[in-house]
């Protein structure tokens, strides 16, 4: 469907080729039991996905800082939990879970057999909205680092995804054009309606069995992106 006309590929990088809850869930096992934090670690994960997603959504419309994103996520899910805790410790462990998080490297399956089918035929790029600290590292450790020529994330940028701007620059870094740049990603806002607005063509990774949509084509699993390309 893109291989007559598409030449760069950018991909999302978090929810995307890096299985953000797999890691974050085991990082989260590690740092509350060093802590002693006396919590069931499957009790703390079913509150806190969905808050991390709200206030991460927060975060994208700059509507909370940075440091707001890492306090009020973890403090929304011990009070939701009715579990007493210090602000010390809730900074504490906020600083722990962005300090080991990228040091887990599991990837969504399909992931290394994809880039390596890709690479051959097309420039390869990461457009993200996570914190520069941390996804260069994600992709050192998981050790996809190589395949891209590109990265960009939005402290680098100044905004977040779906902010053109973003995708703009991307696109000039890259040293290509919209029509010839496919965006994959798993958000539906950040990653398909951004691409889709700037121009980009779109390929939605449904990660997390999100509704259906008209937007863009939609898969389920990384391996389906080769009957596209």
């Amino acid at each position: 469907m893109f291989k007559n006309f598409i030449t760069d590929i950018f991909f999302d990088l978090d929810h995307t080729l890096w299985d953000f809850e797999k890691n974050s869930a085991l990082t989260f096992e590690k740092i509350l039991m060093e802590s002693d934090i006396g919590v069931d670690l499957n009790d703390f994960l079913k509150v806190y996905v969905p808050a991390n997603y709200a206030f991460w959504k927060l975060y994208r419309e700059e509507k909370i800082s940075k440091t707001e994103l890492r306090y009020q996520r973890l403090k929304s899910v011990f009070d939701t939990l009715g579990h007493s805790i210090s602000d010390d410790m809730i900074d504490h462990l906020a600083d722990e879970y962005i300090a080991h998080l990228s040091s887990y490297e599991h990837l969504f399956p399909g992931t290394i057999e994809l880039l390596d089918y890709l690479e051959p035929n097309y420039r390869l790029h990461i457009i993200t909205n996570g914190f520069q600290e941390i996804q260069d590292k994600k992709l050192k450790n998981s050790k996809i680092e190589g395949y891209f020529e590109v990265v960009v994330n939005s402290e680098l940028a100044g905004v977040k995804k779906p902010n053109p701007i973003i995708f703009e620059l991307s696109i000039e870094m890259a040293g290509t054009q919209p029509n010839r740049s496919l965006m994959i990603g798993d958000s539906l806002e950040a990653d398909i309606q951004g691409a889709l607005n700037t121009g980009m063509h779109a390929l939605h990774f449904n990660s997390d069995k999100g509704p259906t949509h008209d937007f863009c084509d939609m898969i389920h699993e990384l391996s389906e992106i080769k009957t596209y390309l």
